[in-house]
């Protein structure tokens, strides 16, 4: 029998990373604000404007037990810390994109049907935030994450797409971690994949060497880059992102080919980057500051709007047009920092002549960081 050599391997806790792999789902959302939700009869216009007063992209629908099936088929639950008693039933996420693909449904909206196009916005924003409910993937996975779940395997879930899950503060299934479809707790807090990074940027003493590497040495940069030309009208810009399952695309300079069309999506690899569109912009916009932008082009809508997170600070009240990128060989830290810093949800890659080469998402640092961290 092979005998074991008792001087290896180390002990665990001289790995520079034990202390980042100790940490748990709850030391994140420890200092968490209340959850912001809605309930189910909340008109859409309601819900945008606690979208926009709460600085949220997508909030939680509430509604009495027993009268819906979960989104996904998920049964999370609020109850009595008491009692145990069922309050309310979790019945799926609405964000800002369910919203205006929900506006932007028929080209009525934009004057292109019989009809007045003001009065018919009005009437799609009285329409019950519950009927809007899977307009977009996202609204449909609805999921919670245990508090006592690792930060590895919180990494591995928001690294497959899932942008963000409720976690209770006093889970009743405290021996699971992970992701779950069935829970009840008195309370809620939201973690999102931003909510992880910038938790991340804080443990850098356990993840410093693999911040200082490129993100095309990790991996990280995703070369399929979806565009918009700077004549796309925000409406048709709306639609294509909601075919595509996309919350924000870049603005290219058009003409690039003869008879490209300006309303679908094109490649923007290669392309001049002038401008983001996304559906964060628009979160900004009450309803009546929406209606005049919808025939507008993207160009027009990102240029004369307030200045948006998605670029740069400007000095003393001056906009700046810096777009927030980075290059093939900028270090994953510094990426996280403008990701973070400026709230942005994805960082465009391009060259030296300010051509888009790819996009580094929050998904795409998150799964790199975890796959460098496993390995280390």
């Amino acid at each position: 029998m092979a005998q074991i050599n008792s001087a290896s391997p180390k002990p665990l806790a001289t790995d520079p990373n034990q202390p980042l792999r100790d940490k748990k789902v709850k030391d994140i959302v420890i200092n968490a604000r209340r959850l912001v939700e809605v309930p189910y009869t909340a008109s859409l216009a309601h819900t945008m404007n606690a979208l926009v007063a709460n600085s949220v992209v997508a909030v939680p629908v509430a509604a009495p037990p027993g009268q819906w099936i979960g989104a996904g088929g998920s049964m999370i639950m609020e109850a009595d810390k008491q009692t145990g008693t069922i309050r309310k039933h979790y019945i799926g996420m609405v964000t800002m994109l369910d919203i205006l693909t929900h506006i932007a449904g028929d080209d009525q909206v934009n004057g292109g049907g019989t009809g007045d196009a003001s009065s018919d916005l009005d009437q799609k924003m009285t329409v019950p935030v519950s009927n809007i409910i899977g307009h977009c993937l996202e609204g449909l996975s609805l999921w919670t994450l245990n508090p006592n779940t690792s930060i590895l395997d919180c990494m591995e879930v928001l690294s497959k797409g899932i942008h963000r899950a409720l976690v209770p503060l006093d889970s009743h299934m405290d021996n699971i971690s992970g992701v779950e479809l069935v829970e009840s707790a008195s309370s809620y807090r939201m973690l999102t994949q931003m909510d992880v990074l910038r938790f991340l940027k804080e443990q850098k003493s356990g993840i410093a060497t693999i911040l200082l590497q490129s993100v095309e040495e990790l991996g990280a940069i995703n070369r399929n880059v979806f565009a918009m030309t700077d004549r796309t009208r925000v409406i048709e810009a709306i639609k294509c992102m909601r075919a595509a399952l996309l919350n924000a695309v870049p603005i290219v300079a058009s003409g690039a080919l003869e008879g490209e069309d300006d309303s679908q999506l094109v490649d923007g690899r290669g392309r001049k980057l002038i401008g983001t569109f996304s559906a964060t912009d628009l979160r900004r916009c009450h309803v009546s500051a929406l209606r005049p932008w919808l025939s507008a082009t993207v160009l027009e809508f990102t240029e004369s709007t307030s200045p948006s997170p998605l670029y740069s600070a400007s000095r003393e009240g001056v906009p700046s047009r810096e777009l927030v990128t980075c290059r093939d060989d900028t270090p994953l830290a510094e990426v996280m920092d403008k990701a973070v810093n400026k709230h942005v949800h994805r960082v465009w890659v391009v060259d030296h002549q300010g051509s888009l080469a790819g996009l580094v998402s929050l998904t795409d640092m998150i799964r790199v960081l975890r796959a460098a961290l496993l390995s280390a």
